[in-house]
């Protein structure tokens, strides 16, 4: 019990140097980054601090697997070069029973990065995408929401904001049709000014196009009915894009673990597509696993004496089969999203295949 916590103590020692190194180092290229997206913007350096730091959780959060794979290679090449795993082996131990406390220590951060970083991440992601809309076109800030009532946007100008209503929609490759499409402008003091109903609505160049629209003005002496319009094409202007829009509807990442399963359930019943949602809570509810399979793709190769020599060239292959396991990971992913493969499949098959192939190298290791 001594020499587990032992283990587990350096093993959580380093994951927390290695984090605080990689994230340094992340941040300082994000920061750079930053000042060069808003260099137009001309922002100051505490409000590009604050954009560097929204994004810190995010960039913890997709590092983990990494951080996990440099903290065992860098435990058990200490382990081995200080004879202390040999001593392990001579009083009974075997390497896999060595390697079970840093696999508790991940699975530990694993259901913390699940639980607790996960929420976070949700919150600064889409408080990073907030204030970088606001800084880009100040005064105009959009925002695109996706509900069980529906798709909501809300888009902003000189002339006020306008919150546009669709009960449902369909995209391509290059267009974003909106359908039942409801439009209520305000004035800049925060008044209603207008509002319009039409068929369906379609973004071309920098307006909206509105199909067999209806528009009622709302001021204070006239009837807004007698006053309504109706008009077989009419163009608003407005600061959102496609690729804005669909990035938002499709961005699973900024809802949290805790508020998914109710997003998919209302989405489902309003008739929107939810895989990318499902596929997205499964991941993270097996990023636990995962966690774990890069501990073991680490201790594959690293857990031998180094008189045994080649110990750069272990470290290299399990870097390497690391990155090669979270290239399919995410490739698995991808054909989740989009339909090619069952759901839980995505999500579970990489990891549980992951521990499997990295347990028969250690078990091959082992026994010769």
């Amino acid at each position: 019990m001594i020499l587990d916590l032992y283990y587990a103590r350096r093993f959580f020692l380093w994951f927390l140097v290695i984090s605080a190194v990689l994230m340094s180092l992340v941040m300082l290229i994000d920061l750079s980054e930053q000042i060069r997206r808003f260099d137009a913007q001309d922002l100051s350096l505490g409000q590009l601090l604050g954009l560097t730091f929204l994004n810190a959780p995010t960039a913890l959060n997709e590092f983990l697997p990494l951080i996990m794979i440099l903290t065992t290679i860098v435990l058990f090449v200490g382990l081995a070069r200080t004879s202390e795993l040999v001593v392990t082996r001579a009083i009974g131990r075997s390497g896999i029973r060595a390697l079970l406390p840093p696999v508790c220590v991940a699975l530990i951060i694993g259901g913390l990065a699940v639980s607790t970083l996960n929420p976070i991440v949700a919150a600064t992601a889409n408080r990073y995408t907030e204030l970088a809309e606001s800084y880009r076109q100040p005064g105009a800030a959009a925002a695109v929401s996706l509900t069980g009532e529906g798709l909501w946007l809300r888009q902003g100008g000189q002339n006020g904001q306008s919150v546009i209503h669709a009960a449902n929609y369909r995209g391509d490759s290059e267009n974003l049709y909106l359908y039942d499409v409801s439009i209520l402008s305000y004035a800049p003091e925060g008044g209603p000014t207008r509002r319009i109903i039409a068929e369906e609505a379609w973004l071309e160049g920098e307006d909206w196009v509105l199909k067999d629209a209806k528009v009622w003005q709302l001021v204070v002496g006239v009837n807004p009915e007698r006053s309504a319009k109706r008009y077989d094409q009419l163009r608003l202007p407005t600061t959102l894009t496609n690729e804005r829009i669909r990035d938002t509807i499709g961005f699973a990442e900024g809802i949290s673990i805790y508020d998914l399963p109710q997003t998919i359930a209302s989405l489902s019943e309003a008739g929107f597509s939810t895989t990318r949602f499902q596929v997205w809570l499964q991941v993270e509810l097996a990023r636990p696993l995962f966690l774990v399979a890069m501990v073991m793709v680490g201790a594959a190769f690293t857990m031998r004496h180094t008189r045994l020599g080649g110990t750069g060239m272990a470290v290299l292959t399990s870097v390497l089969l690391g990155f090669g396991l979270y290239f399919v990971h995410n490739f698995a992913r991808v054909l989740g999203e989009n339909g090619q493969i069952p759901v839980l499949l995505a999500a579970w098959a990489p990891p549980v295949a992951s521990i499997l192939l990295t347990m028969g190298l250690l078990l091959h290791a082992e026994d010769g």
